[in-house]
């Protein structure tokens, strides 16, 4: 999967807050059509790494670039445009509304009608919001959640909410997906669902980087994993490698965990 320009690119990025130093020296690539997790203790520095790629935080050291263009100083609105969508530990769907209407919200705001055009009902306007209507089914069936469109997102178990995050961040059209702990909170069903979704995407055309402390799911999913410890990378390879690495068992996933 080696490409002459990666995805995305992060060059000798750190970053200081106060006397901390949250991050330091971060070098790590992901290539077009890659799955790479990055995983590490409580602290280790892996959202923050996520915050610095999406714009949500600047890099005190560094830089960032995705497909050749550099990041720094760009807006995580700007990022998401040119392709780079996140996912968020926290649900952020609207309760009260139902998955219809969430994706319909999300899709919207991908529109280029102008106020006046749906206000006067123009064709441009109609067509528009036909293909909106449309894909918000694809979206909803894509994830999963095709039959329980109607249902109010507050309804749902946490981890179809979690799906339903997946499927806003989808309406944005992402080139590469960035997803949270994105089974966090879910049951092993749930989560063996969410490897299959994490797999279609890719297969779409999709480049994944994830931050994910289920070490079987992330074992069974990546091709690359970059693990982080204090702030630093202390191993990077696919995953035989890290499951056999010393300093990963020493530091973070434990006898136990890499044989389960």
């Amino acid at each position: 999967m080696t490409t002459a320009v990666p995805a995305l690119k992060v060059e000798h990025v750190a970053i200081h807050f106060g006397g901390l130093v949250a991050l330091s020296d971060l070098n790590f690539t992901v290539d077009e059509g890659e799955i790479v997790s990055l995983i590490g203790p409580n602290g280790a520095g892996k959202t923050t790494a996520f915050n610095i790629v999406t714009g949500f935080l600047a890099p005190t050291h560094g830089s960032v670039s995705y497909r050749g263009t550099p990041l720094d100083g760009l807006k995580p609105h700007q990022i998401a445009d040119i392709g780079l969508v996140r996912t968020f530990q926290r649900t952020s769907v609207f309760p009260n509304d139902t998955i219809y209407d969430n994706l319909l919200i999300g899709l919207h705001r991908q529109s280029r009608v102008h106020l006046p055009e749906a206000l006067l009902g123009l064709p441009r306007a109609r067509l528009t919001e036909r293909k909106v209507r449309e894909r918000a089914h694809e979206l909803a069936e894509w994830v999963g959640l095709g039959r329980r469109i109607h249902d109010l997102a507050g309804s749902l178990s946490y981890g179809e909410q979690r799906l339903v995050g997946v499927a806003l961040a989808l309406a944005a059209g992402p080139s590469m997906l960035l997803l949270d702990e994105p089974v966090s909170g879910m049951n092993a069903s749930e989560t063996h669902t969410f490897v299959e979704l994490i797999r279609n995407i890719r297969s779409r055309g999709v480049t994944i980087l994830l931050v994910e402390h289920d070490m079987p799911m992330v074992m069974s999913v990546s091709d690359r994993i970059v693990v982080l410890n204090y702030g630093r990378i202390i191993a990077e390879g696919p995953p035989d490698t890290i499951r056999n690495d010393p300093a990963v068992i020493e530091a973070y996933l434990g006898k136990a965990a890499v044989h389960a």
